[in-house]
């Protein structure tokens, strides 16, 4: 058996595509999100049909006293978890001008795709730190391009996506020494729900050069990075970001 994964923002895209990932690859999945009807439990049956055990999770990760029974939730299902996966993410309630953000839809952000993250990545942490595992244990962040990349019509995801890349550095450092591998992967445009509303516009500067590959990607592909690092291949690698973005940030000239 590779491991016990929890996942977060798992009931589509990136997040249950990382699951189903996950399960082929031998772990067992504890699938979360803050939507934990149908939808998530479909993707938790999904990970059962394939010989793993599984469990669907109500988590809102911005509520921080929720985060030990979520955790307790997957362990009581899987046994001790092994891997974090950190997908759950909000993006901006409105795009549009920089001078026009709202601090209801910065904090929503912050709230989700910065704190809410670190202090589960924090929770996690300390359980993975105090139990010998036969398997290679990981916290893996799904940040963004726009951790690096400006987008001035959605500042305030930028900025949150941007502490969360930051985060996985401080814990790669701080969990080296305890055998924590702490990985980062920056998504370019991924083909998900989330982008839907502005895929068109996206389609046609990706055909005008945006990207090097001329396409926008699958979840599948990002699935694929995240078990690489969680089964331990890449094991000289610490909290550099992994680029899944087609070449969106390939500097050229």
């Amino acid at each position: 058996m590779a491991g016990q994964a929890l996942v977060t923002g798992a009931r589509r895209g990136i997040g249950k595509a990382i699951a189903l990932a996950l399960a082929d690859a031998a772990f067992d999945v504890a699938v979360a999100d803050v939507d934990a009807g149908a939808d998530l439990q479909l993707v938790a049956d999904a990970v059962k049909s394939k010989g793993r055990k599984a469990v669907a999770i109500r988590a809102d990760i911005s509520d921080l006293s929720a985060h030990t029974g979520v955790l307790d939730a997957a362990e009581a299902a899987l046994g001790p978890l092994t891997t974090l996966v950190n997908n759950a993410g909000v993006s901006v309630l409105s795009r549009g001008d920089l001078l026009d953000v709202t601090p209801e839809s910065f904090d929503r952000c912050m709230s989700v795709n910065a704190r809410g993250t670190f202090f589960l990545t924090q929770a996690f942490s300390r359980r993975a730190a105090s139990v010998n595992s036969p398997g290679h244990r990981s916290v893996i962040t799904i940040t963004s391009a726009n951790a690096t990349a400006v987008s001035i019509a959605r500042g305030e995801y930028c900025m949150s996506k941007s502490a969360a890349s930051m985060m996985s550095k401080l814990f790669a450092a701080r969990l080296s020494n305890e055998g924590i591998g702490v990985y980062e992967i920056q998504p370019g445009f991924i083909e998900t729900d989330m982008t839907a509303p502005s895929k068109a516009k996206y389609d046609a500067l990706i055909e005008n050069g945006l990207t090097v590959v001329k396409r926008f990607g699958s979840p599948q592909e990002v699935a694929r990075v995240a078990v690489t690092l969680a089964s331990g291949l890449l094991p000289y690698t610490v909290g550099q970001p992994i680029f899944v973005d087609g070449g969106l940030l390939t500097v050229r000239y």
